[in-house]
């Protein structure tokens, strides 16, 4: 196990090239993103300025869905509102203000689906990808919070803690940091970009990408399980395929965490097969990263056939390639 803090510590901002925040910002964009995702947001509260989104409370996992009622994207929500108005204290009003951490290669994509049904609602929907960047922060639960408190109360800041990753029964808690562009940063480090993405592995909550867009029902990426999915919020795009989904017992898919020894990169959309079914694949991956500190293994989290992990042996490319060693997943499935 590496631990995500240690001498050469990686308790410092990490650049994330592959994340960006799409912004939802107006008086209506509460009832807007209540009829669009998959996760309630009027029961997101709001995070007082200079503060830390906590998870489910004021910072939520979500997901889009086509009308099929395949995932889009998934991503994570937190509101932080915005001041508006006039020139004294007084007049000043604030206005509820959304903000989703994305996946880069999807982040033009979803916004601009998200505005073709903004219509007469009195809401703005942004692509931040030009004006900010994402930042990771991981540290151990005993570590000092110092230098994560201090770009916290930066303005403009916008910070988002994610359910802490377990390993080894040392819990490591982590957060995203979306940052102006134009805001000097200290304690940067890239070479700690392996460690995060690791965790985000560990944590076994799917990260949608331009690869796997449109592949999954909810369901099929354990969304349910992740609390990223409402069933009494109403309607959205896809709903009546998800809420069939869950309700018939129709789920013979999941992700599960697995490993391999693997020397090349190992892309998100690759397909794994099953031993006794070379001819088609029995499912594909979610995400994958290098473990920091074992060669050649690689770590990631795939979407399967539920029979295909009761016997016989599951393999990366081809049903000859690398064997997946499944892990147990670190939170309980919600039986379906």
């Amino acid at each position: 196990m590496a631990h995500t803090s240690n001498n050469n510590s990686n308790t410092c901002f990490t650049p994330l090239k592959d994340w960006s925040c799409i912004s939802v910002i107006g008086p209506d964009a509460v009832d807007f993103l209540q009829n669009q995702l998959t996760n309630s947001v009027k029961s997101i509260t709001n995070t007082p300025a200079a503060s830390i989104a906590s998870p489910h409370q004021q910072n939520r996992f979500a997901g889009y869905c086509s009308a099929k009622g395949r995932l889009m994207a998934s991503f994570w929500i937190a509101r932080q509102d915005t001041s508006v108005g006039g020139a004294n204290v007084e007049a000043t009003e604030s206005q509820p203000a959304f903000y989703l951490f994305i996946s880069k290669d999807l982040a033009a994509t979803l916004a601009k689906r998200l505005s073709m049904f903004v219509l007469r609602s009195k809401v703005k929907v942004l692509d931040l990808t030009e004006s900010i960047d994402i930042y990771g922060y991981a540290l151990e639960a005993s570590e000092s919070r110092d230098e994560l408190a201090k770009m916290v109360a930066i303005s403009g800041v916008i910070t988002a803690e994610l359910p802490a990753v377990t390993i080894n029964q040392m819990q490591t808690k982590r957060y995203l940091l979306a940052v102006p562009k134009n805001q000097a940063m200290s304690n940067v480090q890239d070479g700690a970009l392996q460690a995060w993405n690791w965790l985000e592995i560990q944590s076994a909550i799917p990260r949608i990408t331009q690869a796997t867009f449109e592949q999954f029902v909810p369901q099929m990426i354990n969304m349910e399980s992740l609390k990223g999915i409402d069933f009494q919020k109403g309607c959205y795009p896809g709903q009546e395929v998800v809420a069939r989904s869950q309700y018939r017992g129709t789920i013979k898919r999941r992700l599960q965490v697995a490993h391999l020894i693997h020397c090349e990169e190992i892309l998100p959309g690759a397909e794994i097969f099953h031993s006794d079914d070379p001819s088609q694949p029995c499912g594909m991956v979610v995400l994958a990263a290098s473990h920091p500190s074992i060669n050649d293994r690689m770590d990631i989290q795939v979407e399967c056939k539920l029979e295909a992990l009761q016997s016989g042996s599951v393999h990366l490319g081809s049903a000859t390639g690398p064997a997946l060693s499944f892990a147990a997943l670190p939170y309980p499935l919600i039986e379906i």
